[in-house]
């Protein structure tokens, strides 16, 4: 888990690339040596990630650990405890019988972090010339895009504080996806409109990591106040954030965040250790340590539920060619592309060893892409295909297929070629570096040769999204309660579907990208899905989205890590959820002493 899941806003619709098991949260000024003046100075929370933010451009964002959570809020929010749909931004909203109309009035005096006045012009100036600009390769498009012509909503402004959005059709999910964070037209607009020498909007390049903190506006509990490349990302509480307590004083109560940027998990169980954080997201090897340590240590374990995200294996499946150059290895991609081989791989992962090992009996065997906390969810007892630890089937289905083996067990295909091919992940997370170890060794009881190769996190996100080089990959997704906040991996011409991703705006052409017919028949479910309003057949066909994956195999999903974490004693008002984390109701939590 990551901290935006942590202390999320239930940030609406796109499914952000998990780095790591999350961290904490406490103050830290400058260096470390001044944490305890600082913290004596300043209600805090200090925590770590494993990596720097790769942008402060929230539309951009695909990967986590990033700011937004802490900075931005849209019109509504969803209480990860209730799973209501709540009043954020929008004070109030009425929708039309037909439901094709939505109407949302702000709360009166809203304002930007600078003071400048929130208003119904930021609203439209958001989905109309950011999210629904073709021109900006953002993925939170996808999630508005109704029916099967893919249209978006239209919205106009009816007032200062009230704004419009007309659908083409009815659209289940629209209300929750409106929970999309609201950016600033006075600050933004300009680099909208003005283009490149290349004729694409400067807003591309606005608002990079480089940027200075006081020129991000935002709307939410907190601004950004420093970035220190691989230190410490800081964070101060935003005066002119709108929420009061019925006392009517200002919230939220902590003043100020830090993020200290560590690589390394055992590093961060060091510092929560020593007290240097105040909140360590915990991992399966650190709990027993921590859980005796409990009352010693002055802090409380929350949690003990399966987490909402998910880990997963895949595999390239893109036939289609660069500048004349196949993407993948057309011999490796024969393989990838045989739905036996991703079924073999499936078969012969000892999930039950990962979790008794890897996960110290703290996690459960995923089968889904949609979150067991869902109404949604389809559960192996209610049939969905699982795929049990089992060396024989599995090369049953390679021998049905027409490998076959050598004198030496290796395996090869029907013309001779050695199965072997390169799995990735990203460096640092001992977790998944544990799981790629087991792999490797797990399926060269059928005879494949699996290279596994942890990257850097830059280095192994521009693979998958951008240059499209490589073979197998391990990584995960956040989920949620709404499984349409998944679009973007399900639709083919998704920003995130990544198994066989179509080039995004201003990425290089590819010839020959196909769509096979299992990939196409689940991006017309989540259509229908999002059309109908009848809770049962909604159940229904997401049902059958999840019985198609599993029989096809784009992800081979491994384990459901448990999700706990670890939080001081004098922070009070938690409470934990799996889906929103400790810290999601950040802006009431206290401090005690």
């Amino acid at each position: 888990m990551n901290f935006s899941s942590i202390i999320t806003r239930i940030k609406r619709f796109w499914l952000l690339i998990i780095l790591a098991f999350a961290t904490a949260i406490t103050v830290t000024a400058c260096n470390p040596s001044e944490l305890k003046s600082s913290a004596a100075q300043l209600p805090q929370l200090v925590t770590t990630i494993l990596s720097d933010p790769k942008t402060f451009n929230l539309a951009l964002s695909q990967e986590s650990p990033n700011i937004f959570s802490l900075t931005y809020e849209g019109l509504v929010t969803q209480n990860p405890i209730t799973g209501k749909v709540e009043p954020d931004l929008a004070e109030s909203w009425q929708i039309s019988e037909d439901k094709l109309r939505f109407i949302f009035t702000l709360r009166e005096g809203l304002k930007w972090s600078d003071g400048q006045p929130l208003t119904a012009d930021d609203v439209v100036f958001t989905y109309n010339e950011i999210y629904f600009n073709e021109a900006i390769p953002t993925d939170t498009r996808d999630g508005f895009r109704i029916g099967v012509s893919r249209k978006l909503p239209t919205v106009r402004k009816i007032d200062e504080r009230r704004v419009e959005f007309a659908l083409p059709e009815p659209f289940r999910p629209f209300l929750l996806n409106t929970g999309t964070s609201i950016l600033p037209a006075h600050a933004l607009r300009e680099s909208v409109k003005k283009k490149d020498t290349e004729g694409k909007p400067i807003f591309l390049s606005k608002w990079g990591v480089d940027t200075p903190a006081e020129q991000i506006i935002v709307n939410g509990p907190y601004k950004l106040e420093r970035y220190d490349t691989s230190e410490r990302v800081v964070f101060r509480r935003n005066p002119y954030y709108w929420r009061k307590d019925n006392q009517g004083k200002a919230e939220p109560y902590i003043e100020r965040i830090v993020w200290q940027i560590v690589e390394n998990t055992d590093t961060s169980l060091l510092q929560f250790r020593s007290g240097g954080l105040d909140t360590v997201g915990i991992s399966p090897e650190y709990f027993s340590l921590l859980k005796t340590q409990e009352k010693q240590g002055n802090y409380k374990i929350y949690g003990n539920e399966p987490g909402t995200g998910t880990t997963f294996v895949l595999f390239n499946l893109n036939k289609g060619k660069r500048n004349g150059k196949p993407l993948v290895n057309p011999i490796k991609s024969r393989w990838f592309n045989t739905v036996e081989f991703r079924q073999a791989v499936a078969y012969a992962i000892d999930r039950q060893t990962m979790i008794n090992n890897t996960f110290r009996g703290l996690g459960e065997p995923q089968n889904s892409p949609i979150t067991v906390q869902s109404p949604y969810y389809l559960s192996p007892k209610e049939g969905l295909k699982s795929y049990t630890y089992d060396i024989k089937k599995a090369k049953q289905l390679l021998t049905k297929a027409g490998f076959k083996y050598n004198q030496q067990g290796q395996l090869l295909d029907a013309d001779g070629n050695r199965v072997r091919f390169t799995l990735l992940t990203n460096s640092g997370n001992k977790i998944r570096e544990a799981i790629g170890a087991q792999i490797k060794q797990d399926l060269s009881k059928i005879g494949m040769q699996v290279d596994f190769t942890p990257l850097a996190w830059n280095t192994y996100t521009d693979k998958l999204s951008n240059t499209l080089d490589w073979e197998a990959s391990m990584l995960g997704l956040t989920g949620g309660l709404e499984p349409n906040d998944g679009a973007n991996v399900w639709a083919p011409e998704g920003g995130l579907h990544m198994f066989n991703q179509k080039p995004q705006s201003g990425q290089k052409p590819i010839e020959g990208w196909e769509v096979a017919p299992w990939e196409a028949e689940i991006g017309k479910l989540y259509i229908q899905a999002a059309q109908e309003f009848n809770e049962a057949k909604v159940k229904e066909i997401y049902g059958e989205t999840q019985r198609i994956t599993q029989e096809n195999l784009p992800f081979i999903y491994l384990v459901n890590q448990l999700s706990m974490s670890a939080v001081r004693n004098r922070f009070e008002g938690i409470q934990y959820s799996a889906i929103g984390g400790a810290f999601w109701n950040i802006h009431e939590i206290k401090i005690t002493n």
